[in-house]
């Protein structure tokens, strides 16, 4: 049990706030009712079913039957019950026939003259049922009925509110809000130094709020996160609040829209009274893109839940009250698509960019995630850091987390370089499949060549990044996988560069075309990966020298799906066959550059398939001692 929980066990709960729904301060009246209710239906049905098992066994007889009855005068008795004749035949007299049959009262008042003369003396009976048994019997279920719907909804609702019960709307709405004090800092927050800097105003605004109050300043009142996913955006956020050590309330975008219309907003008041009561404080909302989007952009209109959330939100943050001592974090992934309303000043009027780490930030979150973990004396996190481009916090912390799991499968004591590396892969490319996608030799032999010719192409070339890793171990998707790594992080990709980067990604096809005078299905990634690259150069880049210096095309989206739909085009039909033929041109001549080289060297490209072969991975160093065991050729100046 944790701190927080046992404070939160310890603490007195005060009369009329119940922690437990279903404590012993909470009545139970649904459950009660629900009881009773059981019961008198049940005892109804008993008794309707005591009455049809103590009558004897009748027949249904049609009209015409009885009259025959009545003519022959074998009936000794009968019993009118509304609308249903009830009757007991004379013969035979060891076991009298009972019998009853279904008539309108018309049909009954007009013949009942015929049955007093036909029957015996008092042998006609006529009961008029009681008007409180029939009401019951009619009601009684419907009733039953509408008492079970009534209890399943207010349970759903308690699953799905606990304090408020049948109306989600009524009383507190902030118990889905988590409020607590986070014991985590800035030495927990690695990577986003830029980020720590200019959130540290506002650290020292909830410390010392005299200090910003003597001079008249007035610290902003909301603060957007922005950045990709698993940057560690929410980490930040708690961060703040540990180090000036105030209430935490956090609250996700998507718990504010409900079913009921005006929760989301009884939910922001609610969630905003319950800071003040608490300041200085710090709100914390993720993804307020959920219902922070740009208004009147929904397929019904405008006035909807979310919008009704969001003018809430806009009146609570900037409205008719001002709460010096409630600061809002908010964090998205879209920015773009926000309100402009939020991010005037008065509300979120600080963007604070939480950008993917670089080589030191990757490093520098490594290490705050190996404390957790025991790492062997020889581990260099330098050299994973240097492998793991593109990777973000969250990302780094399912590797060393991964790599953690390896070490213990293995009944080792610390974690090593090695479990460090396959996490790591696991992590960017998938597992091993070694035993599900057994490939037959054939397809070995081609996935062998394959890789070996994105290998060879990419040594040879001078501008793409050193050969890291070449494996025709299945992993995904993939059948195997050439991995590059950059030296260092960069912003701007050169034309040489990318020219390169294609030729790499054709290379194994060459290599098929080259060795098997054939080509596979293996390079469709490859293809849409040089695709995108060539039109990314001629329509964005305007890497074209005969197209000139513009970009072709703008990207249209919808602002409440919140994603790119389509692209606007804003060039003629003969612009748009010129740039095909500018891509087309392009795609060529990296292909014909990815052959003359798989051509030239096919040696080498042999040697590198048989150690493929062999070992199934390969690492740069084993790549380039082969591609050195000749004599250097002019054209591997990159090796």
């Amino acid at each position: 049990m944790s701190l927080d929980d046992e404070h939160k066990r310890r603490r007195p709960v005060p009369p009329g706030d119940s922690a437990d729904t279903d404590g012993p301060n909470r009545p139970r009246i649904g459950r009660q009712l629900l009881i009773w209710v059981v019961a008198i239906g049940a005892g109804l049905v008993g008794l309707l079913l005591y009455q049809s098992l103590s009558r004897p066994a009748e027949r249904r007889i049609t009209p015409g039957e009885l009259h025959e009855l009545l003519k022959a005068g074998q009936v000794a008795r009968m019993r009118i019950e509304g609308v249903k004749v009830h009757g007991v035949c004379k013969s035979p007299p060891e076991a009298p026939m009972t019998f009853w049959v279904g008539l309108t009262q018309g049909y009954i008042d007009e013949h009942m003259d015929d049955w007093v003369a036909a029957l015996p003396q008092d042998g006609l009976e006529v009961k008029t049922p009681g008007f409180m048994p029939m009401l019951l019997l009619q009601i009684a279920p419907i009733l039953l009925l509408f008492v079970l719907m009534i209890y399943l909804f207010n349970r759903q609702m308690r699953v799905a509110n606990p304090r408020d019960g049948i109306m989600p709307f009524v009383g507190s709405s902030t118990s889905h809000a988590r409020k607590e004090r986070p014991l985590v800092t800035f030495d927990d927050v690695a990577g986003v130094d830029e980020a720590k800097e200019e959130v540290q105003e506002i650290v020292e605004f909830l410390k010392n709020p005299e200090k910003f109050q003597r001079v008249g300043g007035r610290i902003p009142r909301g603060v957007l996160l922005v950045g990709a996913p698993g940057t560690g955006k929410t980490l930040l956020a708690k961060a703040i609040a540990g180090e000036a050590d105030v209430p935490f309330l956090s609250l996700c975008g998507s718990d504010f829209v409900e079913l009921f219309v005006g929760v989301g907003a009884a939910r922001v008041r609610d969630l905003f009274r319950k800071a003040r009561q608490s300041q200085p404080s710090i709100i914390f909302l993720d993804e307020i893109d959920a219902v922070g989007r740009k208004r009147g952009t929904g397929l019904g209109g405008g006035h909807d839940e979310r919008e009704q959330t969001l003018n809430a939100i806009l009146s609570e943050m900037d409205g008719f009250s001002r709460d010096e001592g409630v600061i809002v974090i908010a964090a998205s992934n879209r920015p773009d698509v926000l309100d402009p309303a939020l991010l005037r000043p008065g509300r979120f009027d600080r963007e604070i960019v939480v950008d993917m780490p670089d080589l030191t930030g990757r490093e520098e979150i490594l290490q705050v995630h190996g404390r957790a973990v025991r790492l062997a004396p020889q581990v260099a996190l330098g050299e994973i850091a240097r492998g793991t481009p593109g990777f973000t916090g969250a990302d780094l912390e399912a590797l060393v987390n991964e790599a953690a799991i390896q070490a213990a499968s293995r009944g080792r004591d610390a974690v090593t370089m090695e479990e460090l590396e396959e996490a790591r892969d696991k992590v960017r490319f998938g597992r091993q499949k070694k035993r599900s996608r057994v490939m037959t030799e054939e397809d070995r032999k081609m996935t062998a060549y394959h890789e070996a010719g994105h290998a060879l192409v990419g040594t040879m070339l001078e501008h793409t990044d050193p050969i890291h890793k070449v494996s025709i171990i299945a992993r995904g998707m993939a059948k195997g996988l050439t991995w590059s790594l950059p030296e260092d992080d960069r912003e701007l990709e050169t034309k040489s560069k990318l020219e390169d980067e294609i030729a790499m990604a054709l290379g194994g096809r060459a290599a098929e075309a080259e060795v098997f005078s054939d080509i596979s299905s293996g390079a469709s990634s490859d293809l849409r990966k040089v695709t995108e690259i060539a039109r990314a150069m001629i329509k964005q880049f305007a890497m074209s020298e005969s197209l000139g210096q513009r970009t072709f095309g703008q990207k249209e989206e919808l602002v409440f799906l919140g994603r790119e739909i389509s692209e606007q085009r804003d060039y003629s039909e003969e612009m748009a066959a010129a740039i095909d033929h500018e891509i087309k041109a392009l795609v060529d001549r990296a292909y014909d550059r990815a052959k003359e080289l798989v051509g030239t060297h096919r040696t080498k490209l042999d040697e590198i398939v048989d150690a493929l072969l062999e070992r199934e991975t390969i690492d740069g160093d084993e790549l380039r001692a082969i591609l050195r065991q000749t004599e250097t050729q002019p054209a591997l100046g990159g090796i």
